[in-house]
């Protein structure tokens, strides 16, 4: 039996646009690597425009820890490396070859493998940077032990991906990635699953692993709410991190020997005319899976969810973590008098609407502030969506005054960005509050490295 955890503390923000459990193969033309998903990576490229590559081919490695590669996802032809403002590289796009060929890493059972030498294999495939790390929510450090693994085996957030149904017939890829996984830690391999019925045997018949349930609202998926209550990060402490679609690529690398990228993506949102589930690849350009499914309205493309997902074009490119794209109004277009109306259609966390005495509605919201940023206003309202045993409105103020002290005491070494998106969503001082806790993490590196 797992451990039950409760989360009472947090918000569900119900959507109109979940996604339909069918799952259909889909091939783009265009795949990305986007350096940028990559907190603190600074990229070297190994490739230029024109050549050829297979999936799994090193395309660039990090310059200040040059054993972390990175691989195309995909067979192909270098098609641009595009830069923006001081030539910061931004992606390189690569058109796919219509049959995918890999190169060979050979097929291991990790079981007999010592740990250097699945270190050793994960990263020169280009599998290693799907394992993340407390603190600072950047790639693990191969050289590092951590005191435990955490696996993420449900999404709270807002037409998140259902990853049972993900999972569904990929048991023994999923197990072979759990064995690589156990090798890595001294501690315990944590899997975290949803405390409802009808969980996946996926999940369920996992082997060597640690079974967690939560229950409650979002942000109860989230990996720093489900860490701090099973084993704190504390001052010097070291965890990793990932989700279920990235242990079966680290299986399949060692079942099979080749870096396998494919992933699962949810379709959702309100504009989208049909949703679903699409099996594609890391990286996928979007356009052929908006063209001709969205209304005609002027639209906001997501990569991920709308509390925390990154802003792209419509034949913009899958952020490496997501397995989501929304696709919502844009709403710059404004109201007369807004303020005033009895906000039927809308939704608010305050009993600001009307809407208020329908709990189980969903609704078809759109990116408006409704006001511009402003100073900080202490409603004491942030500790209602935010369950970790952290105050939130201090931290922020530590960061904002670069105050190292203060923010190691407040628990900056256990958050993320994620983590302060509901306290952003609910916040009537218009902040953006996970830009902050970005440039605190940072810091926080630089002075402690």
């Amino acid at each position: 039996m797992p451990n039950k955890y409760k989360i009472k503390k947090g918000l569900d923000i119900k959507l109109l646009g979940e996604a339909e459990k069918v799952i259909k193969d889909f091939q783009s033309d265009y795949y990305a690597l986007k350096p940028t998903d990559f907190h603190g990576v600074f990229p070297k490229m190994l490739v230029g425009e024109g050549d050829k590559v297979k999936a799994g081919s090193p395309v660039f490695y990090d310059k200040y820890r040059d054993e972390t590669i990175f691989t195309s996802p995909v067979s192909g032809t270098i098609e641009e490396v595009r830069r923006g403002p001081k030539r910061l590289l931004m992606e390189i796009r690569i058109k796919a070859d219509t049959e995918i060929e890999y190169e060979d890493f050979g097929s291991t059972d990790p079981g007999m493998l010592s740990r250097e030498k699945i270190i050793e294999k994960m990263l020169k495939s280009g599998v290693w940077p799907m394992i993340r790390q407390r603190p600072y929510s950047v790639i693990a450090n191969p050289k590092d032990t951590p005191k435990a693994i955490f696996i993420s085996g449900f999404d709270s957030s807002p037409l998140a991906p259902d990853f049972d149904l993900i999972v569904h017939g990929h048991g023994k890829e999923f197990q072979a990635g759990l064995d690589t996984l156990r090798k890595l830690t001294d501690g315990k391999l944590h899997l975290n699953i949803e405390d409802v019925e009808g969980q996946s045997k996926v999940f369920l018949n996992s082997k060597n692993v640690e079974l967690n349930a939560f229950s409650g609202p979002h942000p109860a998926g989230n990996i720093s709410t489900q860490v701090q209550l099973i084993d704190p990060v504390n001052k010097g402490d070291v965890v990793w991190y990932l989700r279920p679609q990235e242990v079966i690529s680290i299986g399949t690398l060692f079942l099979e020997g080749k870096f396998d990228a494919k992933r699962i993506v949810a379709l959702t949102g309100s504009e989208v005319l049909k949703t679903g589930y699409l099996k594609t690849h890391t990286g996928a350009c979007i356009e052929k899976m908006v063209d001709g499914n969205t209304t005609g309205i002027k639209k906001r493309y997501i990569s991920g969810n709308v509390l925390t997902g990154a802003k792209i074009e419509r034949n913009g490119f899958i952020s490496f973590y997501d397995s989501q794209i929304t696709v919502i109004p844009e709403g710059d277009e404004y109201e007369f008098f807004g303020w005033a109306a009895p906000g039927l259609k809308k939704y608010s966390f305050y009993n600001a609407f009307l809407s208020k005495i329908f709990p189980g509605k969903k609704y078809r919201l759109n990116t408006n502030l409704h006001g511009g940023e402003r100073a900080y206003v202490l409603t004491g309202q942030y500790e209602k969506v935010f369950p970790m045993d952290i105050y939130p409105m201090q931290l922020l103020k530590a960061i904002m005054t670069e105050d190292i002290d203060m923010m190691e005491q407040l628990g900056i070494y256990e958050i993320d960005e994620e983590d302060f998106a509901l306290c952003e969503y609910i916040d009537v001082s218009k902040t953006d509050m996970q830009s902050i806790v970005r440039e605190g993490i940072n810091l926080m590196r630089k002075e402690m490295e």
